[in-house]
């Protein structure tokens, strides 16, 4: 076996693989990730994407009512912010941050409905797998530095898009916009 997953203490549903490194003089070989990691995701529709990011970039935070998450970070080092906004779950408000780098291979299962972000402590790159194809009505997101989501970055003036500006509180966001 390569991996280990465990269930966030903090988020029902998000999961941590460690992934197990096997390396020698020659480099090192890892398996990042299987659909049968997550059979509770419906994979007929993956796609994968690259996110390249400077450091002191945060990207975020985002949500979906039709697409799971799994990230991997391949290159550098990010911490990642995740609140759960579905407000039928046992964790409703919780949140929390997970550093992940590469250099200790670390995959994050993020489920629907819990908003996720990222901000790059170093520079970096993460690729991400999910289970719908891209679809920008499907796309939704929340100011990262709400203070109703109680997410800690550790951070104070970090480099954002000019949608990731725009993303509203979550006072703002109708309860009947959020994921079920």
């Amino acid at each position: 076996m390569s991996f280990v997953i465990q269930e966030s203490p903090n988020i029902a549903g998000v999961k941590l693989v460690n992934i197990r490194i096997f390396a020698d003089d020659r480099g090192r070989f890892m398996e990042s990730f299987r659909l049968e990691w997550f059979p509770e995701a419906d994979w007929s529709k993956i796609q994968s994407n690259r996110s390249d990011s400077k450091a002191g970039v945060l990207r975020g935070l985002h949500y979906h009512f039709e697409q799971v998450d799994y990230w991997y970070v391949s290159a550098g080092c990010i911490r990642a912010g995740l609140v759960d906004l579905r407000p039928h779950s046992p964790t409703y408000r919780s949140a929390e941050t997970i550093d992940i780098d590469a250099d200790a291979p670390m995959g994050l299962f993020i489920p629907v409905g819990v908003a996720h972000g990222f901000y790059a402590l170093t520079d970096c790159t993460l690729t991400y797998i999910v289970n719908n194809y891209y679809n920008g009505k499907d796309e939704f997101g929340v100011a990262w530095n709400d203070p109703a989501l109680n997410l800690d970055w550790g951070i104070e003036a970090p480099v954002l898009s000019p949608r990731d500006l725009t993303n509203p509180a979550l006072r703002e966001i109708s309860e009947l916009s959020l994921p079920r």
